[in-house]
C-alpha cells in the first residue's frame, strides 16, 4: 500500500456492494474524496483497485510536480 501523509484510502460495504475510495487530507480535521468507484463484489478488490489507482496517482502528482518545478527554474 502507498502510504502519504496527505493521501490515503478507505473501503466501505453498503447494500452488499464494496466501495473505494482516495482520500486528500485538507485540514487536521477534514478530508475529502479525491477519487471512487463502487460495485465491487469483494473487499480485495476494492482494496487492490484503491492501492493501484493511488500509487498511480501518487505518480502523476509527482510527475506534474516536477514538470512545475523546472518551469520555475
Amino acid at each position: 500500500m502507498s502510504k502519504s501523509k496527505k493521501f490515503s484510502f478507505q473501503v466501505l460495504e453498503a447494500e452488499g456492494a464494496w466501495k473505494a475510495e482516495i482520500i486528500r487530507k485538507v485540514s487536521a480535521r477534514k478530508t475529502t474524496v479525491t477519487k471512487s468507484q463502487a460495485g465491487f463484489d469483494s473487499e480485495q478488490q476494492a482494496t487492490a483497485w484503491a492501492d493501484s489507482e493511488l500509487q498511480t496517482f501518487m505518480q502523476q502528482l509527482n510527475e506534474r510536480n516536477q514538470r512545475r518545478n523546472q518551469k520555475r527554474d
